[in-house]
Order: C-alpha cells, then sequence, then structure tokens
C-alpha cells in the first residue's frame, strides 16, 4: 500500500447571514479549515470550526506527523500526531487541528477500501437529529419561525440558546414552546452563562414548560455545579456538557465525578474519528448515552455506528455551510438522518468553486 503522500490544509471564513450569539459569546463569521491527505490515487477530506491559528498548527506542525504513515494504519498517524503536540498541549487548537486531519485519514482509508465509512465503522441505516439555533440574537419572532419551521418539517426535538439576558429567557422558552406545540421536545443551551443558583432556578421554571435538556447551565469546567445541577433538576430534565472534551482524561473527569446525565463528543474537537471512538468506548463504559455537537455532516456515520449514540445535533449554522461548500451533504428526512450508501468515505467533496471565495490565505 501506497504511503501518504500529499498533506494539504486549507481555511474557509463564511459570514453569518446576520449577527449570532449565544449566553457567552458572539460572531458574525465561521472559519472552516480543511485537510486534505492523499494516497494510491485517493483524497480524504476533513475538517473542523476552528480559525486561522489551528489551520497554521496543522499545517507547520501536523502534516509532517501523517505524511508518510500508511493509510490504512489510522491510529498510528493519530498517535503520531499526538506526539508532535507534547509541548503545545493536546486541547484547544490543537485538538481541534489533530481531529480535522485525522477525519481526513478515515475518509481516506474508507475510499482505498472502496467502502463508505459508515459500513467501515458499522451502521444502523439511520439516526434521529435534533434542530439547533435559536440564537440569543433572534427575535421572539425569528425565534419561533425557525424553530417552529423545524416542527414542520418533522423534527422531534429542537433546541435554543438561554442566557444572554436572563430576564428574557423564560418568555422567549415560553414563545418557543408555543411555536413547537407539546409533541415537540424542546432543549436549551446556556453555554455556561448562569452561576449554581441561577441554573437551579431556571431548571425549575423551564421543566414548568416542558424542557427535557439542559445544555452547559453552568461553565463546564465548575464540575461541582454540573453534577449538583444533574441531582438537583427535576425529573424528566437532562443535563447535558461534554462538547469542550479534547481527550479522554477530559471525559473521565465528567464521568468520574458522575456530573452529567448525557454526554456530548465534537469530532471535530476530541481527537477526530479516532478519539471519537474511544471516547465513546469509554462514556458507554459508564453507561451513559451520547450525543454529537455541531457539524452533522461528519456525524451521521459515528451516530449510526457508536450504539451508544441518541442523537445528533442538526446546528443551524454549521447545516447552512455543509450545504453550500459540500456535495454530498446530508439532509434530515423528518428529522432523521442517513449516510449514502452509494458514496465512498464520508461520502463528502469541496465544492472549490463555490469555497474559492471564501478562501483566506493561511
Amino acid at each position: 500500500m501506497a504511503e501518504i503522500d500529499r498533506v494539504s490544509i486549507s481555511a474557509y471564513d463564511v459570514p453569518t447571514v446576520a449577527p449570532e450569539s449565544d449566553g457567552t459569546a458572539e460572531w458574525n463569521k465561521t472559519t472552516l479549515v480543511v485537510t486534505e491527505v492523499s494516497a494510491g490515487g485517493e483524497t480524504g477530506l476533513g475538517y473542523t470550526y476552528a480559525d486561522l491559528a489551528t489551520a497554521r498548527l496543522a499545517q507547520d506542525l501536523l502534516s509532517d506527523a501523517v505524511r508518510g504513515k500508511d493509510p490504512l494504519d489510522v491510529p498510528a498517524g493519530h498517535a503520531a500526531m499526538v506526539h508532535a503536540v507534547r509541548n503545545h498541549g493536546r486541547g484547544g487548537v490543537s485538538g481541534m487541528a489533530i481531529s480535522a486531519l485525522d477525519v481526513a485519514c478515515w475518509d481516506l482509508k474508507a475510499k482505498l477500501l472502496r467502502v463508505p465509512l459508515a459500513k467501515l465503522l458499522g451502521m444502523r441505516p439511520s439516526i434521529a437529529a435534533y434542530g439547533s439555533g435559536g440564537f440569543t440574537s433572534l427575535s421572539e419572532t425569528e425565534l419561533q419561525r425557525q424553530l417552529g419551521g423545524w416542527a414542520d418539517q418533522g423534527f422531534s426535538m429542537v433546541k435554543m440558546k438561554v442566557g444572554r439576558q436572563p430576564e428574557r429567557d423564560l418568555a422567549r422558552v415560553h414563545a418557543a414552546r408555543k411555536a413547537i406545540g407539546r409533541g415537540v421536545e424542546l432543549f436549551v443551551d446556556a453555554n455556561g452563562a448562569y452561576d449554581r443558583k441561577q441554573a437551579l432556578a431556571f431548571a425549575d421554571r423551564f421543566a414548568e414548560v416542558g424542557v427535557t435538556w439542559f445544555e452547559e447551565p453552568v461553565v463546564r469546567t465548575d464540575v461541582a455545579g454540573l453534577r449538583l445541577l444533574r441531582d438537583r433538576a427535576p425529573a424528566g430534565m437532562e443535563i447535558a456538557g461534554g462538547e469542550y472534551g479534547y481527550e479522554p482524561a477530559d471525559f473521565r473527569l465528567f464521568l468520574e465525578a458522575q456530573a452529567l446525565d448525557i454526554v456530548q463528543a465534537d469530532v471535530t474537537r476530541c481527537g477526530g474519528i479516532t478519539g471519537f471512538l474511544r471516547n465513546a468506548a469509554l462514556i458507554e463504559a459508564h453507561e451513559l448515552p451520547m450525543s454529537s455537537h455541531c457539524a452533522p455532516a461528519l456525524h451521521v456515520a459515528l451516530g449510526c455506528a457508536v450504539p451508544a449514540m441518541r442523537h445528533v445535533e442538526w446546528f443551524s449554522d454549521h447545516a447552512r455551510i455543509e450545504e453550500m461548500l459540500f456535495d454530498g451533504a446530508p439532509r434530515p428526512d423528518k428529522g432523521d438522518l442517513r449516510p449514502d450508501p452509494g458514496r465512498l468515505g464520508l461520502g463528502l467533496s469541496l465544492k472549490r468553486t463555490d469555497a474559492e471565495k471564501f478562501r483566506v490565505r493561511i
């Protein structure tokens, strides 16, 4: 088998339709970092949502770690990348760069073996998705239009942001419930905006409106606070988190503290597909369910392969970008996502002409 002989990194700044915000952040663009690795006449594709620093680290430090590796031995390339960032730290920018390249290596492996990634990993036919957006920058009318639209399309679960202006949160949650009706589950995500006492109070009030999922009610590093919320939240409300887990030690911290009811993992942050599968095994060993965070096109195959996966996040920003810039991007069917059995690997290819206008120099 030929060695990996080419590694290419590119980055694209994609403006949002309008300025957006959640409980703790504001943004008007999203940077997509695309990685490509080639061997044996095939090219694997990966990506992460990050920034130019991630692209530069992938290009300057990690490209050499995977170049020359056996394309069928993806864990060897992953181990080489982890070794390369020893003095830089494995999380944050390093974790996202490793993830993007690892995904590309798995895509390449599946293509060389002439199978869809979902078949290589093992698959069920589909995975449920939940509509996710509801930014705090939206008016109540816009919020209702977005969440109600997903309900009309057949999504059985939708998620909205809270926490930027706590005094508005209950009214916004009531507006969302009115738009989606009683037959659709309502999730809220505070992005760590509340303190413990606020979060406890809001948990009770949100439960009255039928909220069943409370994501990052307090800052993710307050593991004791998450455990407090898990213990004290009303019956029927799950405490979720984990999207900023970069390596198994991060997930082990949540698991050993029994801080979460459902654990989120993000293939664009947690070490790519290699890291996702390892973290999934750890989570399953603690008999907890999983969900994925953002990047829906990258999580469809994993959602269908990992037994603990309950659903994937159909995040509005990323779904829009993936539809714009990738051929083969999945589309939900009544709230379900399905891998395309007729496309090799991830089933994605970059629309280079469409992407070029967003390209930024690394």
